[in-house]
């Protein structure tokens, strides 16, 4: 089992209230420290908003193409609705 996964598992016993024998509560700690690691190294890191700018730029496009798709279901609707009615005229 990989050590992240035992990490998990220790923490879940000790957060439960379950008694951690003293090689286990070590573990417990050095897992709690990798993650701490883990998340300074994340926060760390420069942010840019240009990738961010990038995201709303392709949320904007994705909008359009909504509405554009939006649009096309509402005109065959329409259509499918006289259809149906011309068809009931014709029976």
């Amino acid at each position: 089992m990989n050590p992240n996964a035992v990490g998990g598992q220790l923490h879940d016993r000790a957060t439960r209230g379950v008694e951690l024998a003293a090689e286990e509560q070590a573990q417990l700690n050095e897992w709690y420290a990798e993650q701490d690691r883990v998340e300074a190294a994340v926060l760390s890191r420069p942010t840019s908003a240009q990738p961010l700018d990038a995201l709303h730029a392709q949320v904007d496009r994705v909008m359009v193409q909504l509405g554009d798709v939006t649009q096309r279901i509402q005109t065959l609707s329409a259509e499918s609705d006289a259809i149906r009615k011309e068809i009931a005229e014709l029976q």
